[in-house]
C-alpha cells in the first residue's frame, strides 16, 4: 500500500459511493482521504460509512483520514409558487422574512444577519453568481433591490454577499450538533465552511480542544484580509476555489490560490486545492485537458492534497477520477522541472532548534542519497516540519499514537506506521530500519536520515539527527 507519490488525494463521499467494496476501490486506487459531508448526509448514514472506513483502514494496514465537513451558514432562499421563476434586468425584487411562497417580485430571505449588513449599491448573488441584485433599499427585515443580471431562479438556491462581513456566529446550532457528533466518532478532521475571520477558528478550537485537526475552509474573500491570523488558528487550510469565485472576479482566484498556498507553506500547515479539480469526469471518463492542467498546477504550487467532490460522491466515473488524479500526481512529480520549483520555493527554517535539525535532515538525505527520512513523533509536529521542508525522499513517520498517524495522511510526503512503545533512540532507529525496508523504501546497504526528539513524548522538542545503514 506504498503511495509512489507525494501529494495526497481526498475523496468526497456520497450516493455513488457508500458500500464497502465501492469506498476500498476508492482507496485502493489512490485516496489516502475521505470526506464525509454534513450537508447532504444524516448522522446514521454517516456513522455507517465511519466504520466501513475504519474496517478498510485494518483491512490494508495503513491509516486513513477521516475529514468531516461543517455545513457552516449557509443563507439559502426560500420556495417560489411553482418551483421556480424568471427575473428580468432591470425589474425590482424583493427579499424578506416572510414564510409565504416567492413569485417574479419577491422571496424569502430567512436571513436577518443579511438585513443588517446590507448597504445601497450593495451587490446580492443567488445560485452561484448566476443571477445578481443590486440593493436600492433596506430595512432591518427587507430589501428592495434590482435586477443587474437575469436568469431562472429555484427554490433554496445559494446567497452571496461581496465585500460584506456578515454578523453570523462561525456554527449554527446545527454543525454544533454534527461536531459533536465527529468528534464522539473518530474524526480526524474537521472542516469549518464559511470561515470569515480568525475568530471563527478561535471558537471552533475552544470546542474541539485538540480532539480533531480543524482545517479552516477559505471561501470567502473576507478571509483573505485575516489569511496569516487565520493559518495561525488552524491545523490545516483548504483553499475552495469554487466559492472564492462567485464572490471574487474569477481571474483573481488563481493569485489567491497560490498566495494561500504559499502562506501555509511558509506557517508549515498542510493546505488543499478543492472544488472543480475534474468536473467533467462526474459524467465523462476522462477529464478535460484543461482539467489535467488545474490539478497538475496545485502540484507544482506545493499543496499537500488535492480533493475530489462531486466526482466521487455522484459521479458515474469516481474510481476512474481518482486514478487519473494519481497519474496526473506521479506524472509531475517526475518532471525534473518539479523538483527545480521545489528547491526555488523552499521556506526557510525557523530559528529554533527543531526546524534547524528537520532542515539539516533534508540536506543530509539529498547529499548521502538517503533512501528515506524517518522522524518519531507523538504530536506529529516533528514530521510536518519533515513535510514542510519538502525533501527529495519520502517521510516516514513513527508513532505510537494512531490519531496522529490518522491526521498525517494529509500531509505533503509522509508515510505514517503505527507502531508500539520505544525506550530509546537506539531501539527506535533499529525499528526505523526495519520499517524502512519492510514498507519498501529501503534495502539492505542503503542509509536512512532519523530524526527525533529526546525525551521521547515531548511535542515539538526535535533535537536529534543520525544517519544508519540498513542492515538485515
Amino acid at each position: 500500500m506504498r503511495r509512489r507519490r507525494n501529494a495526497k488525494i481526498i475523496a468526497t463521499l456520497g450516493p455513488a459511493t457508500r458500500t464497502p467494496r465501492q469506498i476500498e476501490t476508492l482507496h485502493l486506487r489512490g485516496a489516502d482521504v475521505f470526506r464525509l459531508n454534513f450537508s447532504h448526509d444524516s448522522h446514521d448514514g454517516l456513522k455507517a460509512l465511519i466504520g466501513i472506513i475504519r474496517e478498510i483502514e485494518r483491512k490494508h494496514g495503513r491509516p486513513i483520514a477521516i475529514l468531516t465537513d461543517l455545513q457552516g451558514p449557509k443563507l439559502r432562499i426560500g420556495t417560489f409558487d411553482g418551483g421556480e421563476v424568471a427575473l428580468k434586468y432591470g425589474n425590482k425584487f424583493g427579499l424578506d422574512m416572510s414564510k409565504k411562497a416567492g413569485d417574479c417580485s419577491r422571496v424569502c430571505l430567512p436571513h436577518k444577519e443579511v438585513f443588517e449588513a446590507l448597504e445601497p449599491r450593495h451587490d446580492i448573488l443567488l445560485d452561484d453568481g448566476r443571477v445578481r441584485l443590486r440593493v436600492e433599499h433596506r430595512g432591518h427585515d427587507f430589501a428592495e433591490t434590482r435586477v443587474v443580471t437575469g436568469g431562472m431562479l429555484s427554490d433554496h438556491k445559494g446567497v452571496n454577499i461581496p465585500k460584506t462581513v456578515l454578523p453570523m456566529k462561525a456554527l449554527t446550532s446545527k454543525d454544533r450538533r454534527d461536531l459533536r457528533f465527529a468528534l464522539d466518532n473518530g474524526a480526524d478532521w474537521v472542516g469549518l465552511s464559511f470561515i470569515q475571520r480568525a475568530q471563527d477558528v478561535a471558537e471552533v478550537r475552544n470546542i474541539v480542544k485538540g480532539r480533531a485537526g480543524i482545517m479552516a475552509k477559505l471561501e470567502k474573500p473576507s478571509a483573505i484580509g485575516e489569511l496569516d491570523e487565520i493559518i495561525a488558528m488552524s491545523d490545516a487550510v483548504m483553499v475552495a476555489r469554487g466559492d472564492l469565485g462567485v464572490e471574487m472576479p474569477p481571474e483573481d482566484v488563481p493569485t489567491v490560490q497560490k498566495k494561500i498556498i504559499r502562506h501555509c507553506r511558509e506557517a508549515g500547515k498542510p493546505v488543499i486545492v478543492a472544488t472543480q479539480m475534474l468536473e467533467s469526469m462526474i459524467r465523462s471518463p476522462a477529464p478535460t485537458r484543461a482539467e489535467a492542467s488545474d490539478v497538475a498546477t496545485a502540484v507544482y504550487d506545493g499543496a499537500d492534497a488535492v480533493m475530489l467532490s462531486a466526482e466521487t460522491a455522484i459521479g458515474a466515473h469516481g474510481p476512474a477520477a481518482v486514478t487519473m488524479m494519481e497519474k496526473i500526481i506521479r506524472r509531475v512529480e517526475r518532471d525534473p522541472h518539479f523538483r527545480n520549483i521545489t528547491e526555488a520555493s523552499r521556506v526557510e527554517a525557523l530559528g529554533n532548534d527543531a526546524d534547524a535539525i528537520t532542515a539539516a535532515a533534508r540536506a543530509v538525505a539529498h547529499t548521502i542519497s538517503a533512501a528515506a527520512i524517518v522522524t518519531y513523533t507523538t504530536s506529529g509536529s516533528t514530521t510536518l516540519r519533515a513535510s514542510r521542508q519538502r525533501p527529495d525522499v519520502p517521510v516516514i513517520c513513527l508513532t505510537g499514537n494512531r490519531d496522529t498517524a490518522r491526521r498525517l495522511a494529509l500531509a505533503w510526503g509522509v508515510h505514517a506506521v503505527v507502531t508500539g512503545d520505544i525506550r530509546s533512540f537506539n531501539e527506535m532507529v533499529r525499528r526505523a530500519a526495519r520499517l524502512a525496508c519492510g514498507e519498501g523504501f529501503a534495502r539492505n546497504g542503503q542509509k536512512v536520515v532519523v530524526t527525533a526528539g529526546v525525551p521521547f513524548g515531548t511535542p515539538g522538542a526535535t533535537n536529534v539527527l543520525r544517519i544508519y545503514t540498513v542492515q538485515d
